[in-house]
């Protein structure tokens, strides 16, 4: 096997004999033939020259790691990641859907203003996106990987004895503290294991999003409609059973996924975060482990790591270690550097590059706009749709506990081949990502404000299994397209930023239903409105990814 480190060093030596010039820095490339399996690792803004001011040595060794998973192939250990990653977005669409089937029955017990139970969610998701991203950064992606799951179930089954609605509202904030950190955890761990050539999985990945609600549904329907209230009017604690019995289930669903990650898999350090620390020789052995785990070897060695700084250090005058010589510095790969630089981004040179020419600015707020509209958009639907079904089912004369869940399980199914359905339509040659996100997000708010038509159940039940499907489409796309429309160097202070755009705007969606009445449509009108203008918006994406590896 020949070396994965070889077009790296050279393109490095290249990029170094530039001098400082930032613009060919940023614009000039160079092919080195090599034996390895070759994958264009291209940023879309490296013709903006958003690239300037990358440091070169941890741009080569990303390299070196990338060409390393690619010789490795994807074997077995990346297959189980698919799988342990996908719990993360099982848990991330489960509970929100979890939250929304509470409303009726605890509304019915407690006589509350249901609004409040979903501000408790957003509250902490939010909260739990922004501490678990931040250390992950910080301590690394292992603990944050398993303990986000097992907060989630440990604060769900303590939510099942809640005695009020404020202990249930407060314990569902809690357990949002960990559903919110595990996409952006998640997503980190397994594009930091895969080959390049397999970063298409990421859109695939959101199956088990739509498996999550699909789950939540069929495991409500016989506790709900057995153990459940008819109506308010005559609603002791006795006679509704059914939320807590369900909230135990899923709490322990949680814990028994937790356990498959963190004692049934060993997790290791993610290698990239290992390499940014300064950590080489533990990322060798971490690509060396995986390796020998898929019966396959890596000829990667600490060597081909360590020539990156040499080759720097010979080209600016400077010593092994002190690659930036005179004009440069010592990256501090401590806790609290990377804590400093983590701190930092949201004040300093990440942010400002991410906004550096009027295109790449352009895109960057229009990413936080999609984000944001479909942050007020999903959790006003979603939440509120199984209440909204009740009620019309009501209206038809088939509001039913059991016809109710009975067609949240129809809408789950439906939903489920909507990931698949991205996978194919992003590769396609006059949609792609940018084409399918909008499209996708567009008819999505046509069946919302289509369903308000319907004079039927079966016509209401249909319009939404329309919504199913267009919802799991954009999804799955806007969860792909998002980091790869963000330069390298500042992927994570972008993500960050539409995340908590995302979180703000589910904070604020609640409030809307509060004051516009969940008993009537207007909370699906807002919802429909915000998804139809995120749609436009994303044509507006001035670059398209499509055929463009990250690395």
């Amino acid at each position: 096997m020949s070396a994965p480190t070889h077009a790296s060093v050279a393109q490095l030596e290249r990029e170094s004999s530039t001098g400082s010039d930032p613009e060919k820095r940023a614009t000039q490339t160079y092919n080195v033939e090599t034996k390895i399996t070759q994958v264009e690792q291209h940023d879309v803004f490296d013709d903006e020259g958003a690239g300037a001011g990358i440091d070169p040595v941890y741009h080569a060794k990303a390299k070196v790691l990338g060409d390393a998973f690619q010789e490795m192939g994807m074997g077995k250990y990346q297959w189980y990641l698919f799988y342990l990653t996908g719990f993360g977005w099982f848990s991330d669409n489960l509970w929100p859907v979890v939250t929304g089937l509470l409303l009726p029955p605890t509304i019915n017990e407690f006589n509350y203003q249901g609004g409040w139970l979903k501000l408790a969610q957003a509250l902490g998701s939010l909260v739990g996106c922004a501490f678990w991203g931040v250390s992950s950064d910080i301590w690394g992606r292992r603990w944050a990987f398993n303990l986000t799951l097992f907060i989630t179930g440990v604060f769900a089954m303590a939510a099942g004895a809640s005695p009020n609605y404020v202990a249930l509202c407060a314990l569902v904030g809690a357990w949002s503290v960990g559903v919110g950190g595990n996409l952006p955890v998640d997503s980190a761990v397994f594009l930091e294991f895969i080959p390049p050539s397999h970063q298409y999985l990421l859109t695939v990945l959101s199956i088990w999003w739509a498996f999550g609600q699909l789950v939540g549904s069929l495991v409500a329907w016989p506790l709900f409609a057995n153990f459940s209230c008819a109506s308010a009017s005559n609603c002791p604690r006795a006679s509704n059973q059914g939320w807590r019995y369900f909230l135990y289930a899923m709490g322990g669903l949680m814990t028994l996924l937790f356990l498959l990650r963190f004692a049934v898999f060993h997790l290791h350090e993610s290698p990239k975060f290992l390499m940014s620390r300064g950590r080489d020789a533990e990322a060798v052995a971490v690509v060396h482990a995986v390796a020998r785990f898929n019966g396959r070897e890596s000829s990667l060695t600490l060597e081909m790591l360590q020539s990156c700084e040499r080759v720097m250090a010979e080209k600016s005058g400077g010593s092994d270690g002190e690659y930036g010589g005179k004009e440069g510095k010592t990256i501090d790969t401590s806790v609290w550097g990377s804590m400093r630089r983590t701190m930092g981004a949201f004040g300093g040179n990440h942010v400002r590059s991410l906004f550096a020419t009027p295109k790449l600015a352009f895109s960057t707020s229009i990413l936080i706009v999609i984000w944001a509209l479909i942050g007020l958009a999903f959790p006003l639907y979603n939440g509120f749709i199984p209440y909204f079904l009740a009620t019309r089912g009501a209206d038809f004369g088939d509001g039913s506990i059991n016809i109710t869940y009975r067609n949240q399980v129809i809408l789950s199914v439906v939903g489920l081949p909507g990931a698949l359905i991205a996978g194919w339509m992003v590769d396609l040659p006059y949609l792609g990502r940018k084409g399918t996100l909008a499209t996708s997000t567009i008819v999505t708010g046509v069946f919302l404000f289509a369903s308000t038509t319907a004079r039927s159940s079966n016509a209401l039940l249909g319009w939404n299994c329309g919504y199913s499907v267009t919802s799991n489409v954009m999804y799955g796309v806007l969860y792909a397209i998002s980091p790869e429309l963000f330069p390298a160097k500042d992927r994570g202070t972008g993500s960050a930023l539409v995340a908590s755009a995302n979180h703000i705007c589910g904070a604020l969606a609640p409030i809307v239903a509060i004051y516009a009445n969940i008993m009537t449509a207007v909370p699906i009108y807002v919802a429909g409105a915000c998804f139809i203008l995120g749609g436009f918006l994303a044509f507006l994406l001035p670059f398209e990814p499509r055929g463009k590896a990250s690395i």
